[in-house]
């Protein structure tokens, strides 16, 4: 492949990035061509000639190729999808909607509970029910902002959005009492503890929806905000893999800048998307004020003072930098920024996976455990009685590796035939559509037609409350393997042990059966590092739409 990249093609015209390139092959010197993907519409071939004045040393932007690309909508306009312009006014009118939305139930609370006389009566101590509602209706939205709970950068996606909104709710109760207290006035409290945590509950629920709504807008590629990202390719194909498995966190990786500045093969792209340039063309890209995120991950050579002048470079162009500290898979409350001298340093504490959070986490998965397994008698029963009617035993139990590499013997509803395990020994010699160490099939034969149905909607494995009842499992935690699975084990993968498997996991909410064994581990790990009860809470929510969906379940 010749060293020098040249420009050719038509006159330029504006994309989806809202830059100027020509939306046709790329060419290199010598003829060399990206190769075409069937799958992806392309615009009609133009015939370009290649002019002697033609610059040397710069790439053209080639139309992204590689399988898998999740193309961004190329319409003309000003107002085109994955444009900065374009993400930012999404931003503006989804938190435009969600003030909307908080000042609204805010409103219909205050009515209500000025109608309803909420601290109303007779004697020193009674207050103006009118009074007490304007207080709110002044107060809450000021805590909202203070607070920050309306920052469009924040709205949508994470744990934030909900820590900030409970923040100014709280804080709004808190002054409420405290003024109510200091010119005694006890007809604050209905206030206190009904209508603000009322009002608070109702505006969680109004940004949910709305959050669904951003998030299912975002997968059709509306509103999102194109990355520029930098890095050696395997650090960039990796943020790109990301961003693609969560188009819901509203990025989009449209341009590339590499050591080399050839991409994947010298091909001109990493994962289908283009290399604009090397390093040293980093000022210049960024300049352009077409990015709305830069992204740097790991680079060698990428030094401190690089990295102060690409600060420098951003500053006035509405783009954000975002640095990854190489910390695979550790984020939330594990990291805490350490400055020494100026310099800062990122402090990482250990997994908390004893103490006060562990004794909450058992005392939860009991008592919650307790109080499903009364209510689901039921259906326990009913599960029970077709189960016996399609012959053999109703439970199936198992042997599993739980914490610490103890083994357990597992409880599910039994969904094979009789003799289960010793069909086995025949089928896996054949086709297996499991990953890793795994053994699953799609349309696996010993499976009854009444197992079927348990296994899509995980019927089947609620007997598994009773082994969370005896501490054998909990309600959320990694997979629990097999004993001839544990030989196939790295070090790294042998830490999901250091906590009790659970019923579900961000495996379960993730593909189940569908993610590669690489996937799989990943997810575990993220669990093991990152736990929190917030973490749990979050999947064990997002677990019932998984059951409902019935993906990944065989």
């Amino acid at each position: 492949m010749a060293d020098e990249v040249l420009r050719v093609g038509p006159p330029a015209r504006t994309t989806h990035d809202g830059g100027d390139v020509t939306n046709g092959r790329a060419r290199f010197s010598g003829q060399v061509e990206l190769p075409a993907d069937p799958g992806v519409d392309r615009a009609p071939e133009v015939p370009v000639a290649v002019s002697p004045s033609v610059e040397p040393g710069v790439f053209v932007e080639p139309a992204p190729t590689a399988p898998g690309f999740v193309r961004i909508w190329e319409d003309e306009g000003p107002g085109q999808p994955g444009s900065v312009a374009v993400a930012a006014s999404w931003q503006r009118k989804f938190a435009l909607a969600v003030a909307a939305s908080d000042l609204a139930t805010l409103a219909v609370c205050v009515l209500l509970g000025w109608l309803v006389g909420f601290g109303d009566g007779t004697g020193p101590q009674a207050s103006d029910p009118w009074l007490l509602a304007g207080a709110v209706a002044v107060i809450v939205p000021v805590a909202l902002v203070a607070c920050r709970a309306w920052d469009p950068r924040t709205l949508g996606q994470g744990a934030e959005e909900w820590s900030r909104l409970i923040r100014a709710f709280v804080s709004s109760a808190i002054v409420l009492g405290l003024g109510g207290l200091a010119i005694e006035r006890l007809g604050v409290r209905p206030w206190v503890f009904g209508v603000l945590p009322v009002a608070g509950l109702l505006a969680m629920a109004g940004r949910y929806l709305l959050r669904r709504w951003l998030h299912q807008a975002r997968k059709r590629g509306r509103g999102m905000l194109p990355v520029l990202a930098v890095g050696t390719e395997q650090a960039v194909r990796d943020l790109v893999e990301r961003t693609r498995r969560v188009p819901h966190m509203g990025w989009v990786v449209v341009g590339v800048c590499t050591p080399t500045g050839l991409g994947e093969e010298g091909q001109g792209h990493v994962a289908g998307v283009p290399v604009i340039g090397d390093l040293d063309d980093l000022s210049t890209s960024v300049g352009s004020g077409r990015y709305g995120v830069v992204a740097v991950a790991p680079t060698p050579g990428w030094s401190p003072k690089r990295l102060h002048r690409l600060a420098w470079d951003l500053e006035g162009t509405g783009s954000e930098l975002v640095v990854d500290p190489g910390l695979m898979e550790v984020a939330g409350p594990r990291l805490h920024v350490a400055p020494v001298d100026g310099l800062p340093l990122l402090r990482l504490t250990e997994p908390r996976l004893s103490g006060v959070p562990r004794v909450f986490k058992l005392m939860f998965d009991r008592v919650t455990t307790a109080a499903l397994l009364l209510v689901l008698l039921p259906v326990f029963a009913l599960i029970a009685f077709v189960v016996k009617l399609d012959g053999g035993p109703v439970f199936y139990r198992q042997t599993r590796v739980g914490q610490r590499g103890r083994t357990f013997r597992m409880i599910k509803f039994r969904s094979m035939v009789p003799d289960a395990d010793k069909l086995r020994e025949d089928l896996i010699t054949g086709a297996n559509d499991g990953s890793g160490p795994l053994f699953k099939l799609r349309r696996d034969p010993r499976v009854t037609r009444i197992g079927q149905l348990l296994r899509r909607y995980s019927l089947d494995e609620l007997p598994q409350l009773l082994n969370v009842l005896g501490g054998s499992m909990s309600l959320v935690g990694p997979r629990p393997p097999l004993p001839s699975e544990i030989d196939a084990y790295t070090d790294a993968a042998k830490r999901k042990f250091l906590v009790r498997p659970g019923m579900t996991g961000l495996w379960q909410v993730s593909g189940r059966s569908d993610l590669s064994w690489e996937e799989s581990v990943r997810l575990d790990l993220r669990y093991v590092e990152n736990w929190s009860p917030a973490m749990d809470l979050v999947i064990m929510w997002k677990t019932v739409s998984a059951v409902f969906r019935g993906d990944g379940a065989y």
